[in-house]
């Protein structure tokens, strides 16, 4: 749990119980940081809502709270304010304890794993086989891959699942175009082959050729029967897919690897189950010659009843009849209590449907909990749809290949003594971390503008800005020939030291807070926080040239900070750099 936000939470409702009954110390003490640090460092708001239940004025009701309470220790006597607020200010040695703490916690930084951890799976990226990364895969891989994270650092069993479209009818298509044009096989290596120009002749085939389009079905049919020649073809693409995936995941810093992928083909043998039990349990009936799930709650614009078709009047299985399987995996297969989907907005109610349907059939326990993570478009500084100059989609490889390039000739008008090789590794950690930062730091469920001069700024909440904070951190113990900092206790006698060890000692809080709401920009907002702090903290206190006295706290201090951000970067997926 949130060490600050605990210790003035489990004080609040032990004064509520002692002023008003242990019949309302159940209620939500409502602590959160202050706004405006002038009114102290936390808050609790829990006086105006207890007031309507108990029939008081809220400031008699926070009065009563803090005539009650015990902080001795912990903090100063907390204040009233406007209707009812309670201020908290933490003692100076409370706050150095703590921060004691977590500097000699080298490995979590005072940050609790969850005691009862819960298997969660993650499904994200979600890219389709046969058809190179672009941008619209941006977002479902990095905001899945940061939620991964997170959730592992909390302390859950965390699967990821890469549900990969390798599965339908234009298989059929690519693998009939192939055949007869290459006889079957992919020329080149993994790496090489232009998967998505063999699927484009494809298509253009398809839309020209009657003839050719009767045959492509007919391989879809072979591949569907289990034709041996059509499915070792099939079965080269997803290799060849998958393993062109990696190289862009591996060039992103993104934990998935193939072992991850459970594409729409791994549940092809359990979707007859799935409608089968649908039928059995009367929630699955016929609707022009389709089968179909209607559930309450769900009309069409015209208030119908709006279907989840599960099969269609020739037999054939959806997405949604997908969905139904892989949820009925994760939670029986592999135990999950948490299921995180990550995709765009636009499949919002698909996901609601497939939720009620599941709950409906009596497949997600209690206590399960369905998540789906949505999120808005990527735009171009024009509004629109980011898109090339010639209005073709983004490859991924080639937004990454731009980054690269933005990055290094920063970073050689930075620092042009790096030598190729470091420079090099720079620029690419700070072109992949800028793009990826600049997607988890703004809501998710917005669109945002995608702005190379702003993401690779080195000022403002951005990659770079945090990676250079981390650096020059670690410039002072290089210039100090120290391996890391001293046994020394922290003192907190300026404003700025109390300031920089207050945000710190937030970190478990932040986390948690992640890993509840899977909004990864609220852990940015803490990251550019604590930067800014330093810089404050860096101007106000010396280090090196400090007092002896002080000069062994405020290393800890730097040391503590360098640490933090290095944690909250690589929960993001970004690296933290030791120079730029």
């Amino acid at each position: 749990m949130a060490l600050l936000h605990d210790a003035i939470a489990t004080r609040v409702r032990a004064a509520i119980a002692r002023a008003f009954g242990s019949d309302v110390a159940d209620v939500d003490p409502m602590v959160r940081p202050t706004q405006d640090a002038r009114f102290g460092d936390f808050q609790a708001n829990v006086a105006m809502g207890l007031a309507k239940r108990l029939g008081k004025p809220p400031r008699a009701v926070a009065q009563a709270i803090v005539d009650a309470i015990d902080v001795d220790g912990v903090t100063a006597p907390p204040e009233i304010a406007g209707p009812g607020f309670i201020n908290f200010r933490f003692d100076d040695a409370f706050l150095a304890r703590a921060a004691d703490a977590a500097a000699r916690d080298r490995e979590r930084l005072g940050v609790p794993a969850v005691a009862r951890p819960d298997i969660v799976v993650v499904d994200y990226s979600g890219p389709n086989v046969a058809k190179e990364m672009h941008v619209g895969h941006l977002r479902s891989t990095v905001i899945g891959d940061a939620i991964a994270r997170v959730l592992a650092f909390h302390g859950e069993r965390v699967i990821r699942q890469n549900h990969v479209g390798d599965w339908g009818t234009q298989f059929g298509l690519l693998i009939q175009h192939l055949h007869e044009q290459q006889g079957g096989g992919l020329v080149g290596t993994a790496s090489n082959v232009d998967l998505t120009a063999h699927y484009r002749a494809a298509s253009e085939r398809d839309a020209a050729d009657a003839a050719f389009s009767e045959r492509a079905r007919n391989r879809v049919v072979a591949l569907q029967s289990g034709d041996a020649e059509t499915r070792r073809m099939w079965r080269r693409l997803v290799d060849t897919s998958a393993h062109q995936f990696q190289d862009v995941y591996d060039r992103l810093g993104v934990e998935l690897v193939e072992d991850d992928i459970r594409g729409e083909s791994f549940y092809n043998d359990r979707l007859a189950a799935v409608v089968a039990d649908l039928r059995a349990k009367g929630l699955a009936t016929e609707s022009e010659g389709a089968l179909c799930v209607f559930l309450d709650g769900f009309t069409t614009k015209d208030g119908a009843p709006l279907p989840l078709i599960v099969q269609k009047s020739d037999g054939g299985f959806l997405y949604a009849t997908t969905d139904l399987a892989a949820l009925r995996y994760r939670i029986e297969d592999l135990g999950a209590r948490r299921i995180v989907y990550v995709t765009d907005a636009r499949q919002r109610q698909h996901f609601q449907m497939v939720f009620a349907a599941a709950r409906a059939a009596g497949w997600v326990p209690a206590g399960t909990r369905l998540d789906h993570v949505v999120f808005g478009s990527v735009l171009g500084e024009d509004g629109k749809p980011f898109k090339t100059r010639s209005g073709d989609t983004v490859r991924l490889a080639d937004l990454l290949d731009e980054a690269e390039e933005r990055a290094r000739a920063i970073v050689r008008e930075k620092n042009p003594d790096l030598d190729a090789a470091t420079a090099a590794a720079v620029a690419r950690a700070v072109g992949v971390g800028a793009i990826k930062y600049a997607d988890l730091a703004s809501d998710r469920v917005k669109d945002y503008v995608f702005s190379w001069d702003r993401m690779l700024a080195m000022d403002g909440n951005t990659a770079p800005y945090l990676q250079y904070a981390h650096a020059r951190i670690r410039s002072i113990f290089r210039r100090a020939n120290l391996a890391g900092p001293p046994a020394a206790p922290i003192v907190l006698g300026h404003p700025a030291e109390r300031n920089l060890a207050r945000l710190l000692l937030q970190l478990d809080g932040v986390v948690e807070a992640v890993a509840g709401s899977l909004e990864p920009h609220r852990l940015c907002g803490y990251l550019y926080e604590v930067a800014t702090a330093f810089s404050s903290f860096y101007e106000a206190c010396p280090v090196l040239q400090a007092p002896t006295a002080e000069r062994g706290s405020r290393l800890v201090l730097a040391d503590l900070t360098a640490r933090t951000l290095a944690t909250g970067l690589d929960l993001l997926g970004i690296e933290a750099l030791e120079r730029m």
